[in-house]
């Protein structure tokens, strides 16, 4: 009873504000609630199911949006022509110059091997520029106004969704094999550190994905509204149900959305639900509350902390790539990791860490808070202040400081629950 009264409440919230508001607005938080949940459900699998701290999941969510431009965009055969083939082939010397280091540090005699390990990463690191830079320089001067990096392949934007998935594994895999044997406290600053060097690759590498120019108009699964505006057919069911054309085909799309986002998240919430109940989550579950007993039972935590931690970062990149194509641009700059991690971990453990049910209910319930909270603010400071002079410095400062309500309302919100539902509002059992 108590998870249906919290989620008939956020669908309250909703509602009403379709009803007080519009349903535009509605929608833009359904729909974002969808994409914020499946993240909130990356991070329980991560911390609620074995209790490692990612604080990098932003680093993971940037890479989901890559996704979507390396898949969905066309590809610009000016820049291929100019560099795109050295290009591919330096990131292959690249990635085998790391390969042939690993190799040597694990086979050669511990006198020698620290040597060869840094005569090979030199001697790569300058063969890899040496045939990088060139390229980078032609392909960036293709018409950079428009386009100046490589494109895409040109699929069905929807592959870009699991295409992040795969991409924010593998970055994961190279995290888990380097991090996952430190405290918690060192795997936390390292997902950190790496989240920064992705987003600094995607803002500076202009190549890749424009960088901070910024990648607009990608393609989307669904039609735009101003084609949906022109159509005949489309226009006669509005006038059908009494709206004008514009407010139906924004409408339209946006319950596209919604449609396909709640696909994806009821697949994700059915697998992570039997993956809870399994054997298998009954034994993370083990090595999360006691890793000396886990390993005395014969279990490999290292490579089971691989596992969920590579799990919930393929959700991390699927949420991107939809979040990516729900924007319809890529911007770098947006992904600021320690604002929008800190969301992510209050959803998290305001709905009930180790509660499938408690991160979707997280989600949905902070990212209406974190949208609506400005706005009630100003309402609430405008009737706070309406006594006072127009003039008046004091109204002015509280006037112009509704915005950081925002971080106040999460901070007050989160110590609240804390005190009095410690284990969030939906806990485990």
């Amino acid at each position: 009873m108590r998870t249906l009264a919290l989620f008939a409440l956020v669908a309250a919230l909703i509602l009403g504000t379709g009803v007080l508001q519009s349903w535009n607005s509605a929608l833009i938080i359904l729909n974002m609630g969808l994409v914020s949940a499946i993240m909130a459900l990356g991070v329980n699998l991560q911390w609620g199911l074995a209790g490692l701290f990612n604080v990098g999941v932003m680093g993971f969510v940037a890479l989901g949006g890559l996704a979507v431009v390396l898949t969905s965009t066309a590809p610009v055969p000016q820049a291929w022509t100019a560099g795109g083939a050295r290009i591919i082939a330096a990131l292959i010397l690249g990635a085998a110059s790391i390969t042939l280091g690993a190799v040597a540090w694990r086979t050669l005699h511990r006198g020698r091997r620290g040597l060869a390990v840094a005569v090979i990463a030199v001697l790569g690191f300058v063969a890899f520029r040496w045939v990088l830079d060139p390229a980078v320089e032609a392909v960036e001067a293709v018409n950079p106004a428009a386009t100046g990096y490589l494109g895409g392949l040109g699929l069905p934007v929807l592959l870009a969704w699991p295409v992040g998935g795969l991409l924010a594994a593998g970055v994961a895999w190279v995290i888990g094999k380097t991090a996952l044997g430190l405290r918690s406290d060192y795997l936390a600053i390292a997902t950190l550190g790496i989240a920064e060097i992705v987003i600094a690759v995607l803002k500076n590498e202009d190549w890749l994905a424009r960088g901070v120019k910024n990648v607009i108009g990608l393609p989307r699964p669904l039609p735009y509204e101003i084609d949906l505006q022109g159509s005949p057919v489309f226009a006669g069911r509005a006038d059908a149900l009494g709206l004008d054309v514009t407010t139906a085909s924004t409408l339209y799309v946006k319950l596209g959305y919604s449609v396909l986002f709640s696909a994806v998240l009821i697949a994700v919430l059915v697998l992570a639900q039997l993956a809870l109940t399994s054997p298998w989550g009954r034994m993370m579950r083990a090595i999360r509350d006691n890793e000396e007993a886990a390993e005395a039972m014969g279990k490999d935590v290292t490579a089971r902390h691989l596992q969920v931690f590579i799990l919930g970062s393929v959700l991390c990149g699927i949420a991107g790539a939809m979040m990516t194509t729900l924007d319809g641009q890529l911007t770098p700059s947006s992904y600021q990791p320690l604002r929008y991690t800190f969301l992510i971990w209050v959803m998290v453990i305001l709905g009930g860490s180790g509660n499938n049910l408690g991160a979707v209910l997280g989600g949905f319930l902070v990212w209406f808070l974190w949208v609506q909270v400005e706005p009630i603010g100003q309402w609430v400071m405008q009737i706070a202040t309406s006594g006072m002079a127009a003039e008046s410095a004091l109204r002015v400062h509280l006037l112009e400081s509704v915005q950081h309500m925002r971080l106040l309302t999460m901070g007050i919100i989160l110590l609240v629950v804390l005190r009095f539902a410690p284990r969030g509002l939906l806990p485990e059992k």
